[in-house]
């Protein structure tokens, strides 16, 4: 038996509107799709990232897998990392091999006929998740109906909004959103903040004491997440829980931020750091540093493996994610009473590309 097949796609769909953090402004998503074939079966992965990671799956990746044993992914995992030494690990090539990793999961589970959550052994039957958005673009009124929906309506009760507009310049607008939240959500859920980076290290100290007030349990990149120096000093000056890590491609990356004491709960992204495979081994890393671990978005990859590590606190659901994997995917979970459950009466990662519907965002096509 041997994975006979690896095909890649990439489809970039607009969002409804522009958006923007702290940091950063964007209006489309690409996401990388990666299909593994073996014994009739097939399996889905893919990443949110540039076209570039299908360059690389197509030159780099795809002779390292085709030919292997489908059942062994840490092997075809080992070989693809070995591969991408001289193209850097952070990044796109990171990014390449988390699609490529996530189809063979996908398509080892499809081949012994079970979820995925049950091939790797499961601690929990569902996944806790906070509602993820709340942009620094939005007017008021759209930000107030995103958290009516998220809290009153999908009975989420945890959810995050944006902060640090125009790079932290807007102090002001940042305090008012924060209270609008709260007003918003009332005492029915927690609030987390996201600054993506955009602040000083002292403003942000200041600010979390606003924060505080309005019942914000969590604080996440303050500051930059490379300032390793600066969270570690910021968690210490506050009560609330400081997080970052969704930017980490590699072990080594977990285990510098945990070891300088940089975060309280450690965010890791399948969908980046190379992978369901190297996801798992994180996990077990911040356990070692007794600190919990949150999924960063990309819900539909998360939903099976967060089942996995006993020190998971929590799934992001965010919102762009959640659109873009209703216009690719069948198989895509609703969150309910706050945590997304695993199908279990489908294989895999119980997701099939939609190809009729997902034809109209693909790169590269013709007519």
């Amino acid at each position: 038996m041997t994975i006979q097949s690896l095909e890649v796609s990439a489809y970039t769909i607009p969002t409804e509107e522009p958006e923007s953090d702290g940091t950063l402004t964007w209006d489309s998503t690409t996401v990388v799709v990666v299909e593994a074939g073996a014994e009739g079966q097939s399996g889905v992965g893919f990443t949110y990232g540039p076209a570039a990671c299908a360059t690389l799956i197509d030159e780099k990746l795809s002779s390292e897998v085709v030919g292997r044993d489908p059942l062994d992914v840490p092997g075809s995992w080992e070989a693809m990392i070995r591969s991408i030494r001289n193209a850097g690990r952070p990044g796109v090539a990171s990014m390449a091999v988390a699609a490529v990793d996530s189809a063979l999961w996908d398509l080892k589970a499809r081949l012994l006929e079970q979820p995925l959550a049950r091939v790797l052994g499961m601690v929990r039957a569902d996944v806790p998740v906070y509602g993820s958005g709340g942009f620094t673009s939005y007017s008021d009124r759209r930000l107030t109906e995103q958290l009516d929906g998220w809290v009153h309506e999908d009975g989420i009760p945890r959810v995050k909004i944006k902060i640090g507009e125009a790079w932290g310049s807007r102090e002001e607008r940042d305090l008012e959103r924060v209270a609008l939240a709260r007003k918003v959500i009332g005492d029915r859920a927690e609030l987390f903040v996201d600054a993506n980076g955009a602040y000083t290290r002292k403003q942000a100290v200041r600010l979390a004491r606003t924060f505080a007030s309005d019942g914000v349990g969590w604080f996440e990149e303050p500051v930059s997440s490379d300032d390793l120096e600066g969270l570690h000093e910021i968690r210490e000056a506050m009560d609330i829980d400081v997080a970052a890590g969704e930017y980490g491609y590699d072990l080594y990356y977990f285990e510098r931020m945990l070891s300088a004491g940089a975060v309280d709960c450690l965010q890791v992204d399948a969908s980046r750091c190379a992978g369901i495979t190297e996801w798992l081994r994180a996990a077990a890393v911040a356990a070692a540093h007794g600190v919990q671990i949150s999924g960063h978005t990309a819900q539909s990859l998360h939903a099976h493996i967060a089942c996995v590590p006993p020190n998971l606190r929590h799934l992001e659901y965010f919102h762009d994610h959640a659109r873009v994997d209703r216009l690719l995917f069948d198989g895509v979970l609703d969150p309910v009473g706050g945590v997304l459950r695993p199908d279990l009466s489908r294989p895999g990662l119980g997701l099939e590309l939609k190809r009729a519907d997902a034809e109209r965002f693909r790169r590269g096509r013709t007519g």
